[in-house]
């Protein structure tokens, strides 16, 4: 016999999770017309190294989910510690973000790369989706990596940004 547990509220469970700091990407990729599709996540995950595979949970009903569906390839734009306005900015849902950061999509990438606002951008291939709740869980294999070197990763917890500090410790 299964013992039924009871449900914690929602804004329990957000405050439970605003304790777990955690890195800050965007996840881009294009639409079926070529135009850009983003979102800021904070659900990011390696799943293993062979092959080589991340996990990211997006909104339901988002375009940008819609777009890596129909696409079957996105970028993880992990942000660096400057970034905290296009993380904003990309969380917003604003229709025109793309026209005000500056981004570039290179011939082999699985979605826009933004280039000044990224310390790291993984290309994936989706290989795997699972819906849970109001999110779905999308694995991607990663197929190339780009990493621009001195820049500190930004994070979120404790519903706010701040920059990764290397003297922490």
């Amino acid at each position: 016999m299964t013992q039924s547990l009871p449900a914690i509220a929602i804004a329990e469970f957000r405050t439970l999770m605003s304790h777990f700091p955690t890195g800050v990407a965007i996840i881009t990729t294009t639409a079926e017309d070529g135009s850009p599709r983003g979102m800021t996540v904070s659900s990011v995950c390696s799943v293993t190294l062979s092959p080589p595979t991340l996990l990211v949970c997006l909104r339901n009903g988002s375009p940008t989910l819609d777009a890596v569906l129909a696409a079957g390839t996105f970028a993880v734009n992990f942000l660096h510690g400057n970034a905290k306005s296009v993380a904003e900015l990309f969380a917003s849902g604003a229709p025109d973000r793309f026209d005000l950061i500056p981004w570039r999509l290179p011939p082999s990438a699985a979605g826009p790369h933004l280039v000044e606002d990224a310390h790291a951008v993984a290309d994936c291939r989706v290989s795997r989706t699972e819906a849970v709740g109001d999110h779905t869980v999308v694995f991607g294999e990663a197929f190339q990596v780009a990493q621009e070197h001195g820049h500190l990763p930004l994070l979120y917890g404790m519903r706010e940004y701040q920059v990764w500090r290397a003297d922490q410790g």
